[in-house]
């Protein structure tokens, strides 16, 4: 591997990374603060993720503890129901804790990893197969840079559903930090789709 392939690798897990952790929680101080000295132009000026960065810098940079707090609660932690669902089942499936996390959990425990008996959410959370992404690129084990792996794993779990979560936020009037958060996440994974598209043809 070249140094160049190698810190494009270690860019693409990172954002996986990043990404995951925005899906999860809303940002604290810490991660905000961060954003302010962020740079926003792209290595490549005009490349596909460019605009989409952007906006996500200027609106983390205009975020508080605070505001982020009451958009991810009036987004995902609605009284009764929420707003949207970040879980793969509820796209595809229709209903939360169905088939799509069964096989999702299958896969995993094909890759040893199991999930953190501390964590709230389920596996098919979209912060969750983010940061198994993440794991394939860059992680320890014997999965960690296995290309085809990686491979497998995005068309069974991320590719399918993204799409429609990221539309699902967009949708709504409150979003503003996670409309830009979905922007950006809609833009990489098709980045990614196109990029895993080139190893089948």
């Amino acid at each position: 591997m070249t140094t160049e392939t190698f810190s494009e690798e270690i860019a693409r897990a990172e954002l996986y990374g990043l990404l995951a952790r925005l899906w999860l929680a809303p940002p604290d101080a810490a991660l905000l603060a961060q954003f302010r000295v962020a740079v926003t132009e792209a290595p490549e000026p005009g490349s596909f993720l460019e605009a989409p960065w952007q906006a996500l810098v200027a609106q983390m940079r205009a975020a508080t503890p605070a505001s982020a707090q009451d958009e991810f609660a009036a987004l995902f932690q609605g009284v009764g129901k929420p707003e949207v669902f970040p879980y793969a089942s509820f796209f595809l499936a229709g209903f939360v804790n169905e088939k799509p996390l069964a096989r999702l959990r299958e896969d995993l425990a094909a890759l040893g990893l199991t999930r953190d008996a501390a964590q709230f959410e389920t596996e098919d959370h979209v912060s969750y197969v983010l940061e198994v992404m993440r794991y394939l690129i860059a992680g320890e084990g014997g999965a960690a840079g296995n290309l085809a792996q990686q491979h497998r794993f995005f068309r069974a779990h991320v590719q399918p559903w993204i799409e429609p979560l990221c539309q699902a936020v967009d949708d709504q009037p409150a979003a503003r930090l996670w409309r830009a958060i979905a922007a950006m996440t809609l833009a990489f994974v098709q980045v990614e789709t196109q990029a895993f598209d080139l190893i089948d043809t």
